[in-house]
């Protein structure tokens, strides 16, 4: 029986951090053997919002050696440059024609994007739902790993779906392939080192916010020295008014690889100052052979690119393909 077939893709803008990791990644990991992944970087959404195109290349170079530095295994997984297939962008302008415009203006979070870029918001940023609705059907995945904020998007992809089975094809012969959630099993939920009540975000403007998956050990000390806390002394889970004490003693718990009760009992009489040098010690230590295996990729450039251009060539033959169909579907003529 084939396996079903999974796309997720990550944005080049910013390396990724600890609360990707231990929140998807790295569980993501540990089932990669069960599906048939196509993960892609996806460059074309990165521009949805103001860019360097002097580093979105190397930017993009970064995802796709952490991809390879966390774990992710060529031989379940496809890697692939989202820009490097075309089809991703001609499918979408198709896909935009049949779309109603009242669908994407609901949508949450362009809402609140909107609202912090005022004047300079592009159409790009209306329509990138769209476009990620193009690279979920081109590759007929059956399972689109989502978190709570994309949950909203994966539903407009299903009624694009529908919308095109609809108008332009059957019950007996649909023209694209209905993706279904994949709910993550409930990875760590990693908060802010600056506010223990929201998520760690790589759209943070604070960088003291977040650990890097490549940031290097003094800077690991420095933002866990600075992060922060409150002034009662003794470390305890679960308190509601103690919000950062519980994100660092969680953080903790899931890096030391030790149990909630095993770490509720070693640290309830600490001070802030001795936790923060354990916690520092151990997240250097899970992050040096992801930052060695990393280094390991980026001095190899003519390796990466082998897995850039094998990993294009795999997902064109499988994306060119639903593009035909679909274009056939909308009555074009075919290729002379």
């Amino acid at each position: 029986m084939a396996k079903q077939r999974v796309l997720s893709g990550v944005q080049p803008t910013g390396n990724l951090h600890l609360g990707n990791y231990l929140g998807a990644i790295r569980n993501w990991v540990e089932i990669q053997s069960n599906y048939d992944n196509y993960f892609c970087v996806v460059d074309l959404h990165a521009i949805t919002v103001p860019h360097n195109p002097k580093t979105l290349a190397h930017d993009t170079y970064t995802i796709a050696a952490l991809y390879l530095a966390c774990g992710i295994d060529l031989q379940y997984s496809t890697i692939f440059v989202q820009s490097h297939v075309s089809a991703h962008s001609e499918l979408t302008w198709l896909l935009n024609c049949i779309t109603p415009l009242n669908w994407l203006e609901r949508m949450i979070q362009f809402k609140e994007k909107a609202v912090k870029q005022g004047e300079n918001v592009s159409v790009g940023l209306l329509d990138y739902p769209v476009l990620m609705a193009a690279d979920i059907l081109l590759y007929d995945a059956d399972r689109v790993p989502v978190g709570e904020d994309q949950k909203q998007h994966l539903e407009l992809t299903r009624d694009i779906a529908i919308r095109v089975n609809d108008k332009y094809g059957s019950k007996e012969k649909p023209v694209l392939k209905l993706p279904e959630p994949l709910i993550r099993q409930e990875g760590a939920r990693i908060m802010s080192l600056t506010d223990g009540t929201s998520k760690m975000s790589k759209s943070d403007p604070s960088d003291m916010s977040r650990i890097n998956l490549l940031d290097p050990p003094e800077l690991v000390e420095k933002k866990i020295k600075r992060c922060k806390t409150d002034p009662i002394k003794g470390l305890t889970f679960d308190d509601p008014e103690r919000p950062e004490c519980n994100n660092l003693l969680t953080l903790y718990t899931i890096l030391s690889g030790k149990t909630k009760q095993e770490v509720a009992v070693e640290c309830r009489d600490m001070g802030w100052g001795q936790f923060k040098l354990l916690l520092a010690e151990v997240t250097i230590e899970v992050l040096r052979p992801i930052q060695d295996k990393y280094k390991e990729i980026m001095d190899n450039r003519d390796y990466l690119d082998s897995i850039l251009r094998e990993g294009r060539q795999k997902a064109e033959a499988v994306a060119n393909k639903t593009l035909e169909r679909v274009k056939n579907a909308l009555g074009y003529l075919p290729p002379l």
